[in-house]
């Protein structure tokens, strides 16, 4: 069937919880549609076959290749062949690819954005009225599947899209709904504060350098330090604080250690990190 001035090309394909009936496209194939499009994969979610990605260039599009997925450099027929469609383009490429894909995008799609700093009001002005949109906001680590996600539903996109969307994006790690007025926040806390555990991770790993270990095993012990306490806040459900306190005995080495991190700010610096963050991604949205 046609849609509102969408010419119909053979059957189109139906919006479908079920994986295999599922026709997801990709509009832009950097990094994080790449991590995204692993964890889809990797999980069993979606058959490599049903998934097209559209890029200007091959750059991107070999791996997609190397995975399975099928490719084009027409972001048309990306919309045309697919239900899903996930938009990962730059900021400022997106407003003249939403113009382009406007005519082709029906009732029956369900449009997913990645892009930073677009709102789901400026989405839902640059496409039809009747489209459902959605708003995603991974990070850097979808692409080890061990994202955190937070997204937000436009006016037309109900229960239905919320819980495809999440079961889907759930292969590539937390993913949680929320106001899209959290979306910035998320930026500040997740997006830009993976950096922010790097930077402790190095710090971490230098100072073992400095006490006499080796950089590499330094480097290892410290990620691995990181990713125990995060699945012990994860798997516990414990406040940070409980399980900080239960490290610290009288006297030993961790409450020592502790008042030198309280004498240099940490707290005050991280929270004042994800604040500017916060209020950066602000400012590029209104840009």
């Amino acid at each position: 069937r046609g849609h509102r001035g969408v010419a119909t090309e053979g059957a189109w394909p139906r919006v479908a919880m079920e994986a295999s009936e599922l026709w997801v496209g990709f509009v832009g194939a950097g990094r994080m549609a790449g991590g995204l499009v692993r964890g889809l994969l990797h999980a069993g979610k979606v058959p490599a076959s049903n998934i097209l990605a559209s890029a200007p260039s091959d750059k991107n599009l070999d791996a997609w290749r190397e995975l399975g997925c099928r490719t084009t450099h027409c972001n048309l027929e990306v919309v045309h062949r697919s239900t899903l469609v996930f938009l990962a383009t730059k900021p400022h490429i997106l407003p003249g690819v939403l113009e382009e894909i406007r005519p082709a995008v029906g009732s029956h799609h369900i449009v997913v954005s990645l892009v930073a700093g677009v709102t789901i009001q400026t989405l839902q002005r640059l496409l039809p009225p009747w489209t459902k949109v959605l708003r995603i906001m991974p990070n850097l680590p979808c692409v080890v599947q061990a994202g955190a996600m937070v997204f937000s539903r436009g006016s037309n996109a109900g229960d239905e899209e919320a819980a495809l969307l999440k079961s889907l994006l759930s292969s590539c790690g937390l993913c949680e709904e929320v106001p899209e007025s959290y979306i910035d926040i998320h930026t500040g806390l997740s997006g830009s504060g993976v950096a922010y555990v790097y930077l402790f991770a190095e710090a971490l790993a230098e100072g073992a350098v400095k006490m006499g270990m080796p950089g590499a095993l330094a480097s290892r012990i410290a990620a691995q330090t990181l990713l125990g306490a995060a699945k012990m806040l994860l798997e516990t459900g414990e406040h940070p604080a409980k399980l900080r306190g239960d490290v610290c005995t009288p006297g030993g080495t961790t409450i020592y250690a502790l008042h030198q991190l309280e004498k240099g700010a940490l707290r005050a610096t991280v929270m004042d990190a994800v604040e500017a963050a916060t209020n950066r991604a602000c400012d590029m949205a209104k840009d």
